[in-house]
């Protein structure tokens, strides 16, 4: 747990003392500003353990290590998390002991942050808050009430109730979830597709790739061997147990899932392929030497309902549909003709959702019809949802779905997030 230079810091006190209370493990880290506010021994007393506040010791000469720490953690919480250290955390400032434990983390992490209304309504913070958000790391919102300024406003760190509630959350999830697909193999596509049009040009989409990284991890956390095919991004997955094959085109990309098809029990086509490709491409680059050029496309192949048609007892297959109109008839009809377990809607009208994003909205469609939409949240978490999800199915008895209890052989109800 990391505390910072805040007038909130005193509530990492209460924080502390209940997850001791819950049982966990707890390891505090502070700020040289933190001391200000809240003494280290009364954290220290709290969690037990020392309190540690910088990467060198000139008493003892001894030199404090934070990539063990972050290695040690199965969580690192941030709260209060101040404008100072999330500034630096959105740009790889490395001056202290905290700083340093965040980028050597191996494990998911959560920011709280606190300020007043003025700063946390700043263009630098908003853009920092995106910033760290698009790393994968999750905020806990502020909340709106009485400021250490005496106004009224947004920016108030969230109540240590909440924050031990989402702490709590996170490990029954990640609990139910670690190993439950032990012994099965996922197949995962992501990215865009680029469709040469000559040496220089293609023809591509805006697709970022990170909703398939997203699942290609969640799936490896909860057990399975991936193979993840991954199209022309920067973006690489963390996760020891993915394979990555890299691809360019739509050809490529159903060669070779076409390859890893049959042995795979979970195949999740969350790529953006084109549907279309240039008919000929040109060797050579093409000159701006006329007022129009037309290119002539044709259709590629269509992995997903080629799939479908090949799947086998036994198999699960998943696709996405990413609509601007009609969305829940065309992603029905998707659903339908290509032979899925399942799909997952989501529509560029949705604010905060599609390509480019950090974030998604979905709904799950089942082969029944039923619907399960689930509100915006990070990819992160929209992955983990779609993988409970899938353990949900694969399982035998009953289970929860959205946060509902529902037996799979007799349930025909639309549930609610």
């Amino acid at each position: 747990m990391g505390v910072t230079g805040s007038i909130a810091a005193y509530k990492s006190a209460l924080i502390i003392r209940h997850l001791i209370k819950e049982g966990a493990s707890v390891k505090v880290i502070m700020t040289k500003d933190a001391i200000n506010f809240i003494s280290p021994l009364t954290l220290s007393t709290l969690s037990k353990s020392e309190v540690l506040t910088d990467l060198f010791d000139n008493k003892t000469s001894l030199w404090t290590n934070h990539v063990e720490l972050g290695l040690w953690a199965d969580l690192m919480v941030v709260a209060p998390a101040s404008a100072n250290t999330i500034a630096k955390f959105a740009n790889g400032l490395c001056d202290n002991l905290l700083t340093a434990v965040y980028l050597s983390a191996r494990c998911p992490v959560t920011i709280a942050p606190a300020m007043d209304e003025d700063m946390w309504n700043h263009s630098a913070t908003k853009d920092n808050i995106d910033t760290i958000f698009s790393y994968g790391n999750h905020i806990i919102p502020v909340e709106h009430g009485e400021l250490a300024s005496g106004l009224v406003g947004s920016g108030r760190m969230a109540e240590p109730e909440i924050i031990v509630d989402y702490i709590k959350d996170f490990f029954t999830r990640n609990t139910n979830q670690i190993k439950a697909l032990s012994g099965k193999k996922a197949l995962v596509t992501a990215g865009p597709t680029h469709e040469a049009i000559d040496a220089v040009r293609y023809i591509g989409n805006h697709s970022s790739g990170k909703m398939g990284i997203a699942l290609a991890e969640a799936l490896a956390q909860a057990g399975a061997a991936v193979e993840l095919v991954l199209g022309p991004i920067m973006l690489r997955p963390k996760h020891q147990n993915i394979q990555v094959t890299h691809v360019t085109s739509a050809h490529e990309m159903y060669i070779e899932t076409d390859r890893l098809f049959n042995s795979a029990d979970i195949t999740i086509m969350a790529a953006a392929v084109a549907d279309y490709t240039p008919q000929e491409i040109f060797s050579e680059k093409i000159k701006k030497d006329k007022d129009q050029l037309n290119l002539k496309l044709v259709k590629t192949v269509d992995i997903l309902h080629t799939l479908g048609q090949r799947k086998k007892q036994g198999q699960m297959l998943v696709g996405f549909a990413l609509e601007t109109s009609n969305e829940l008839v065309n992603a029905k009809e998707k659903l339908q003709k290509k032979n899925l377990d399942f799909i997952v809607l989501n529509s560029l009208n949705d604010s905060g959702a599609g390509f480019q994003h950090d974030s998604n909205q979905i709904t799950i469609i089942d082969k029944e019809n039923n619907q399960y939409p689930y509100k915006l949240k990070s990819k992160r978490d929209v992955a983990n949802d779609i993988v409970k999800f899938i353990i949900t199915l694969t399982s035998n008895s009953s289970s929860s779905v959205n946060g509902v209890s529902v037996d799979r052989t007799v349930s025909k109800n639309i549930l609610k997030s």
